[in-house]
């Protein structure tokens, strides 16, 4: 088959490489569509591991499954995420995929493309995790919904995983406030944001809060740099709150001792946010979102 293999000194190639084995817990997808992620040129350009296959997010048809897998079936059309560039037999921009049939979910019939499907991987996954886990910010999961007015933050609502916390939040039934450059306020108040500033603005800070009556108690932070942590921080109430990001910490943007901050895991638990996603990805509202999602800001 074909892969994308991280090569020395800080690039790629499309090679000849096996077909990866298949596990007794396995399948083997014949990929249709694959979606793109800073991680993966992170992966070539700081942790450069030679020979591995790149790429994470995925969607395809099962052409082989293991002797322990009764779901999905062979013919069946799935999508999911793998850690790319980290090994020599599983990455995603590849013609075939093996991955764990747990790792994996069937896409429901009639509901969204392969090209769709691709994008139901990190970013949304990691905004799935980052609202919803109970160790991150706890949210109301879909289609639950949260029973009182409650605002929720979140700093670069036009990113790919911004987007997805737009629309999963507002589907949670929080009110949504974020930031965005004025070009892609229109595209982020469409998915879902009820209110949205300008992050280069320097009375940001004092706008959000005016705007939500100064009750924040739940952010997070999809770009996670010095300036958006610390602006992060100071938009949660007095008395505090949680501040989730999507990479470690900056000791030297934290601005506050009452806000908690995690970040999200680099190994979550996959099999939670697949249900998750299964549950999700044929919401009306969702769905009605992957134009928007699809072209970008």
């Amino acid at each position: 088959m074909k892969a994308l293999i991280v090569q020395e000194g800080k690039t790629v190639a499309l090679k000849d490489h096996p077909v990866p084995p298949v596990g007794d817990d396995d399948i083997l997808v014949k990929t249709v569509a694959l979606a793109q992620n800073p991680t993966d040129w992170k992966f070539v350009d700081f942790v450069q591991k030679a020979g591995t296959i790149l790429g994470c997010d995925w969607s395809g048809y099962v052409v082989q499954a293991g002797k322990n897998v009764t779901t999905p079936k062979v013919g069946d059309h799935v999508a999911g995420f793998v850690q790319g560039g980290t090994y020599t037999d599983g990455g995603a921009y590849a013609e075939y995929i093996r991955t764990s049939a747990e790792l994996s979910w069937v896409v429901p019939e009639g509901t969204v493309s392969h090209e769709q499907a691709a994008t139901l991987g990190c970013a949304f996954w990691t905004a799935v995790q980052a609202l919803y886990h109970p160790t991150r910010l706890g949210l109301v999961e879909p289609p639950a919904k949260v029973d009182k007015e409650q605002w929720v933050f979140v700093y670069g609502g036009s990113s790919s995983v911004g987007q997805y916390a737009i629309q999963l939040a507002h589907l949670s039934g929080y009110k949504v406030a974020t930031t965005a450059s004025p070009r892609n306020f229109e595209l982020v108040k469409s998915l879902g944001a009820d209110v949205v500033f300008d992050y280069k603005d320097p009375d940001v800070v004092s706008k959000i809060k005016a705007a939500t009556g100064d009750s924040i108690k739940d952010a997070l932070d999809t770009i996670s740099l010095v300036d958006s942590q610390a602006l992060s921080a100071r938009v949660i109430a007095p008395g505090g709150g949680t501040l989730v990001l999507l990479l470690a910490p900056k000791p030297e943007a934290k601005v506050r001792d009452d806000v908690k901050v995690f970040r999200t895991s680099r190994l979550p638990l996959l099999v939670f946010l697949v249900t998750v996603t299964n549950c999700i990805c044929s919401h009306p509202h969702l769905h009605g979102a992957w134009p928007h999602l699809l072209s970008g800001p």
